[in-house]
């Protein structure tokens, strides 16, 4: 085992500017966020009196036609079970979702779409869509990619693949 070399200054520099860049892309990538939701939450408000969590929740039934157990949806939205047991009894209420007790576990509820809230979802995930590709049209393809694999790279705790 042969003894390491002390850092260098430029070292120390090369690693205080990445330390800076990575603190500024966060900052960045948090205004972004926070922008493009606060746009999202007004345009459901307006255009189908609607939440956004109301939306991720009805969006999140919509991928999973046979539904999803109470626990199963809290943990896709990475929420607390009392925040979408909330949101899914307005949603009943309203006819949107269906809520039902499993017959194995009787303590443990399915909630799935109801034929109105799957046409209902439809249209907002159809407006969402849109919402989204002109919120984002500064943004071309290469750019997109490139910004998909770094975020997958952040939630994976890695750099992305190629990168240095």
């Amino acid at each position: 085992m042969g003894r390491e070399q002390p850092e260098t200054d430029s070292d120390v520099q090369i690693s205080a500017d990445v330390t800076t860049d990575r603190l500024r892309l966060w900052l960045q990538m948090l205004k972004a966020v926070r922008a493009v939701e606060a746009r999202l939450r007004e345009r459901l408000a307006i255009e189908y009196n609607s939440t956004l969590p109301r939306f991720d929740v009805l969006a999140t039934l919509h991928a999973t036609p046979g539904g999803l157990l109470m626990s199963e949806l809290s943990r896709q939205l990475n929420v607390s079970n009392g925040n979408v047991t909330g949101v899914v009894e307005r949603l009943v209420s309203e006819g949107l979702v269906h809520r039902e007790r499993l017959v194995d576990d009787r303590r443990a509820l399915r909630v799935s779409l109801t034929e109105s809230g799957m046409t209902a979802t439809e249209a907002m995930i159809a407006s969402h869509r849109i919402w989204i590709d002109s919120l984002l049209s500064e943004v071309d393809g290469e750019h997109a990619n490139a910004a998909i694999e770094t975020m997958q790279a952040v939630r994976r705790g890695q750099r992305p693949e190629g990168g240095a």
